[in-house]
């Protein structure tokens, strides 16, 4: 009879240390953000300058109207601003060389 509770105890116990530590896994990825508010809005705007066409490159000064470069844009500010951004990716040794 012993050899029941004990096996019953451990059962009852290994399943309530899995499952709560699955469970804080996933509130934690759902908890953080990967761009902060700030760089959210920096994009925003951008986007909004993009759309409107007042948008225009650094030294050439043409117009903009790629949605990814605007995004880009927008990160960068937020990233020299210090707003919470992951870093830009790093170029590939076989696309710097070309």
């Amino acid at each position: 009879m012993a050899t029941k509770t004990s096996n019953a105890k451990k059962s009852a116990q290994e399943t309530a240390t899995k499952k709560p530590s699955a469970k804080k896994t996933a509130a934690k990825k759902r908890s953080t953000r990967k761009y902060s508010l700030q760089a959210s809005a920096s994009v925003e705007r951008e986007m909004k300058a993009m759309k409107q066409g007042n948008l225009k490159s650094g030294r050439s000064g043409k117009k903009i109207t790629n949605p990814k470069q605007a995004i880009a844009i927008g990160l960068s500010e937020a990233r020299r601003s210090g707003a919470k951004v992951p870093s830009a990716p790093t170029k590939r040794a076989s696309e710097t060389s070309s």
